[in-house]
């Protein structure tokens, strides 16, 4: 195990479309997609299409959603740890001038106590914050091991408090500084109380803010991708953080500086494309969202 991943999994259907019909009214989408979804599964799988090798701990029903999602995580070579849940969980998404509207139908009643896993080789860790109890316990082993640990905070949820401690880098989204009543850079003081040793908030289309090794908050923009040319935001910011996460490990004499514009190019290649799957890029698109989007010094 190089890599271990903790989240809720998903399966996200995404479609284009102008207005979403209510009472006995239908319409047609333009298009539609049928990926893998979730936060930390969206961005194992990014970091598996990148060269990882990765594992995802996540919830794991015995229906046919759950076969389709072990089909794909075959085919990015992720291996599956599941806890059992009765049923698997969708993500029904529309995107709208880059916004999205998203509909989350969720089974997150645990049949079974977590698995046991081998930390064996293990060089990162990285979680949602879902599944706490699993996630707490393996920040922890992997603290003691001074593995890299890495939060992706899209929501204050129960126990994150605690949880921070064990934590390395942490990259909070404005949805979650609102939710606690904190801006940017007042979320970046909280981060550095609990230890993080390197924080940032993600703004979107405005790029984020973000300190180093506890040092000064500083500011990046994101890449200057033309709104024409956006098709879908969701899943961008799960993109980052694999994108980040595996240039941490793979590239670790870099700052975080590096391994953040590393991610913003990931994700700008992300809101290019409709659904997870097609959003992922490779080290290559990374490479040309760079030369195609360049950020004036």
């Amino acid at each position: 195990m190089e890599a271990l991943f903790i989240g809720h999994a998903y399966i996200d259907i995404t479609f284009l479309a102008d207005t979403l019909p209510t009472g006995d009214d239908k319409t047609i989408a333009d298009d539609y997609a049928v990926a893998f979804g979730g936060n930390a599964t969206t961005a194992a799988f990014c970091a598996a299409k990148l060269g990882l090798k990765c594992d995802l701990l996540c919830q794991q029903a015995d229906d046919w959603l759950a076969r389709m999602f072990l089909d794909m995580a075959s085919r990015y070579k992720v291996s599956v740890h599941g806890r059992k849940v009765a049923e698997s969980s969708l993500s029904f998404i529309m995107p709208n001038d880059g916004k999205r509207a998203i509909v989350r139908c969720r089974d997150a009643n645990f049949l079974h106590p977590y698995p046991t896993l081998n930390l064996d080789g293990i060089r990162g860790l990285h979680i949602d914050g879902h599944m706490h109890d699993a996630a707490l316990h393996y920040a922890r082993a992997c603290r003691e091991k001074g593995v890299l640990t890495s939060l992706d905070g899209g929501s204050a949820r129960p126990g994150t408090d605690e949880l921070l401690n064990y934590i390395d880098v942490a990259a909070i989204s404005e949805r979650m500084c609102d939710q606690m009543h904190l801006n940017p850079l007042a979320m970046l003081d909280y981060l550095r109380s609990h230890g993080v040793k390197t924080g940032a908030v993600t703004l979107g289309e405005r790029g984020l803010v973000y300190y180093e090794n506890g040092g000064e908050a500083k500011t990046m923009p994101a890449l200057p991708v033309p709104h024409s040319a956006v098709v879908d935001t969701s899943g961008a910011g799960d993109v980052f953080h694999g994108a980040y996460f595996y240039s941490a490990l793979e590239r670790p004499g870099l700052s975080w500086a590096d391994h953040f514009d590393f991610g913003r190019a990931a994700s700008a290649f992300a809101v290019q494309h409709l659904g997870n799957e097609e959003s992922l890029p490779s080290l290559a698109d990374i490479d040309a969202m760079r030369t195609a989007f360049p950020v004036a010094a």
